[in-house]
């Protein structure tokens, strides 16, 4: 009987504070047991993903994808027995045309080479990377392990726009330095961009390029702040800001404001860096600032050497509802827009294309690469390898599995040394399974695939190459037959010397 009673007595407490509180109405009428409906809300997902969805049904990624990449990641088969779980006769299924001239690439590492011509420092990048994620996003524990494993794989670490942090270096890997609005690392007092700090930590050898990002897919044109609370010591060094004071990152950039200035300062970077490649990375909007860039470039000679398109389905970083779900062009569409921009206008050649999104298995790689894309990034298959299980935290700092949280209790779990490990293995896996894609076309390289390589589902009835179903463009149309391309009207509205449209 007292051990009822002392079992019982806090549950009354609760019981009688919900009675009395004046924020809740269900607490307020039905004590203790409506807080049943918030413990449903909290466990929701975990029922939901492990119970009730499909192999295929889940979002954002499902149980299938998150399988396959936790299966490479620690180096066993991810083969699957008795046919498909897609629904292969409903677009917008697509597949790969396979050869009967099939082949086994002996290449087991492809490269790109980035820099356009008259770079200083061009460097060979793999065709597979980690996609931009910030320390302070992701806790110190994944952004080494990141580090740690693109070191021991031969890829590169996109830093994210939260500057370059201990961390990134610790772990030793190839890095790609983000630049954003905030312009971290290279921040003057004001927030505006200070030269001589940028170029003294471009000049760091393990900094292989520049990556100036002008909007990105999870809240493109949004813009960000960070809290004064959230800035400590370690974040503030990554950043070169001070500890304790808030700090804004603006929906654009203060150094430019027109696709000619915009140029004049990757060429400005390219040179205070000694000569590493610079690029940009954007989630597609107006169409026809895309190809005022390319206008730009045609007008003045000057190249950005490399374009990363960011799809706009989001990405690690957490953002307003409205921007998820409807704000930027999805990346397939943003790639084929910067495909045809870039190839209608001849620059191709000089320039290279990257795209990155939710692209995390061989034949997703495969097909953004025949559709004009020289490599491919990607953040969360690279959170999956490191052990994430999609808890929809990562805003929370609450991060069950230690990698999208500052909690030094919770990084704990994960273990540097292990989880390196698993991201070069997931990464390797990755690009095995991809030549293999690339082998069963007939081709030896990525780079050899094509458009017509990929098999869209337009009906039930009816399939068309992807050259036919997204209306590519031909080299050079643009400049000699811009009328006879579905980008006609925004070609007549893109301008060299602004992003408006011209009337």
């Amino acid at each position: 009987m007292i051990y009822t009673a002392v079992a019982m007595t806090p549950l009354a407490l609760i019981g009688l504070y919900d009675l009395f509180q004046r924020k809740h109405t269900l607490w307020r009428n039905y004590p203790l047991i409506s807080r049943v409906r918030w413990i449903a809300e909290e466990l929701h997902p975990f029922l939901r993903a492990y119970i009730v969805e499909s192999e295929t049904e889940g979002r954002p990624f499902n149980l299938e994808d998150r399988a396959l990449v936790y299966r490479r990641a620690k180096n066993v088969s991810s083969v699957e027995p008795f046919g498909s779980h897609l629904d292969i006769d409903k677009p917008p299924y697509e597949w790969l045309a396979h050869s009967i001239a099939a082949r086994h690439p002996e290449e087991a590492d492809p490269r790109v080479r980035v820099g356009a011509p008259g770079t200083a420092q061009p460097y060979s990048a793999s065709v597979l990377n980690i996609s931009a994620m910030s320390f302070g996003a992701l806790g110190a524990h994944a952004i080494e392990a990141l580090s740690k494993g693109a070191s021991m794989g031969g890829f590169y670490h996109d830093t994210g726009e939260g500057g370059v942090s201990r961390y990134h270096r610790q772990g030793g890997g190839d890095l790609v330095w983000e630049l954003g609005s905030g312009y971290f690392g290279c921040r003057a007092a004001d927030g505006s961009f200070d030269a001589a700090k940028f170029a003294d930590t471009a000049s760091d050898p393990q900094i292989k390029m520049i990556e100036v990002k002008l909007s990105q897919g999870a809240k493109p044109g949004h813009g960000g702040v960070l809290p004064g609370e959230k800035v400590t010591p370690e974040i503030a060094e990554a950043r070169g800001i001070e500890v304790g004071l808030t700090c804004i990152s603006p929906p654009a950039h203060s150094s430019f404001s027109t696709p000619i200035e915009m140029l004049e300062f990757v060429a400005r970077l390219r040179d205070l860096s000694g000569g590493k490649p610079v690029g940009i990375k954007f989630a597609v909007g107006n169409r026809w600032e895309t190809l005022a860039i390319c206008k730009a470039m045609l007008e003045t000679g000057l190249r950005v050497d490399f374009m990363v398109v960011d799809g706009g389905e989001g990405g690690t970083g957490a953002a307003p509802a409205e921007f998820l779900d409807h704000v930027g062009a999805p990346l397939r569409q943003g790639l084929v827009l910067t495909r045809n921009a870039l190839v209608g206008t001849g620059l191709k050649d000089d320039v290279r294309l990257a795209c990155s999104g939710k692209q995390i298995s061989a034949f997703s790689i495969a097909a953004s690469m025949a559709l004009g894309a020289d490599w491919v990034n990607t953040a969360r298959g690279f959170m999956f390898s490191l052990g994430c299980i999609q808890s929809l935290n990562c805003h929370n700092n609450t991060c069950p599995t230690g990698i999208a949280t500052t909690d030094k209790t919770r990084q704990r779990g994960l273990v540097v040394e292990e989880k390196a490990i698993r991201v070069r293995n997931f990464q390797r896996n990755t690009v095995q399974a991809l030549m293999e894609v690339v082998g069963a076309t007939g081709c030896v390289h990525p780079s050899e695939l094509t458009p017509r390589h990929v098999m869209h589902r337009v009906t039930e009835d009816i399939a068309y190459t992807a050259e036919r179903a997204y209306q590519l463009v031909q080299p050079g149309q643009l400049l000699s037959a811009p009328d006879e391309t579905q980008l006609a009207r925004e070609w007549r509205m893109a301008q060299a010397h602004s992003f408006q449209p011209a009337d």
